[in-house]
């Protein structure tokens, strides 16, 4: 959403973001990097009422994201919605609640949109399933000068192994199955870049794996360079920006048959990578893959694209 605000003001739109930052704030049981907005209503209406805006999109569901749902529906206010978050999933993950309460409850605030953009078919096919109405597509970008096929990490040098280097990126949750991945008898070595409340567990669990810790800018890209196979082994994401960034770099996928890395892979021209019910599978297919067709078919995904296409779905009022 940063670069979706900062390509639509080069376009010359006023755009102003109301988040948690706007708002006191308490962190997020079991996940306290996530701050979440205390009472946000009646400032909200404030800050609303000082910006007069003339469309409005609500990016999220969360404390923030229902206090612009009531104001806009006790003003008649028309909005458009996303939906980029499993949160029912996540919730069964964590809490172990089912998840027909929490679909009920994100049907009926996404359904009083005037569309809910959503990133790949297979997410507004499912959504559709569950009675959501109003699907709009909306695709992602990649930073293709960011994410670029060289520099390369020599991690095998770095690490003095001759085997493949697998690779993930991403926080570090339990709701991204990072386990799936680390539990694979894969030949070579497994590289976790990245952080979050589940890393202390992870590291406890498979002494075996390289941790990296969070890399930035350069050096991301050179280690997303660096590695045979990128390895996505959620379940609960609803596209997967990883896997762009990955593919820029020249590096095939491995992940599950599932929503997000089956859409993205999907049309390349050469093998960009496999997606399996059998990770492992995926992981040795994968090996097989062609880093140029990985760059060209990540080329077909730009941010100016993704711009373009929420610019059209706003509604003005």
């Amino acid at each position: 959403m940063t670069t979706i605000v900062s390509m639509l003001r080069m376009k010359g739109h006023d755009v102003e973001v109301i988040g948690p930052d706007s708002f006191r704030t308490i962190p997020c049981p079991s996940y306290p990097e996530i701050p979440l907005a205390l009472n946000p209503g009646g400032r909200f209406g404030k800050l609303a009422k000082a910006f007069r805006p003339n469309v409005l999109h609500i990016v999220t569901e969360g404390p923030v994201g229902w206090a612009a749902w009531r104001w806009a529906r006790k003003h008649g206010v028309p909005f458009t919605t996303s939906y980029h978050t499993r949160f029912p999933e996540y919730v069964q993950a964590r809490l172990g609640w089912g998840l027909k309460l929490a679909y009920a409850l994100l049907r009926y605030f996404h359904n009083k949109a005037q569309g809910t953009l959503g990133a790949t078919n297979s997410l507004r096919e499912d959504l559709s399933a569950r009675g959501f109405t109003r699907l709009v597509p909306w695709t992602r970008g990649v930073d293709l000068a960011r994410f670029t096929p060289e520099p390369r990490r020599d991690w095998k040098t770095e690490l003095g192994i001759s085997g493949p280097v697998f690779i993930h990126v991403g926080r570090l949750a339990v709701e991204k199955n990072i386990e799936a991945f680390l539990s694979l008898d894969l030949p070579g070595t497994k590289v976790v870049v990245g952080d979050g409340p589940h890393r202390a567990s992870l590291e406890k669990n498979f002494p075996q794996a390289i941790f990296t810790g969070r890399l930035e800018e350069g050096a991301l890209a050179a280690a997303y360079a660096g590695g045979d196979v990128f390895v996505f082994p959620s379940l609960t994401d609803t596209f997967g920006l990883v896997v762009l960034e990955a593919l820029s770099c020249g590096t095939p996928v491995a992940a599950y048959n599932v929503t997000g890395p089956k859409d993205i892979l999907a049309g390349a021209d050469g093998c960009v990578g496999a997606v399996n019910d059998d990770l492992r599978v995926a992981c040795m297919q994968a090996l097989n893959g062609d880093r140029a067709a990985c760059r060209a078919h990540a080329e077909r995904f730009t941010w100016e694209a993704c711009a373009d296409m929420f610019e059209n779905t706003l509604v003005p009022f």
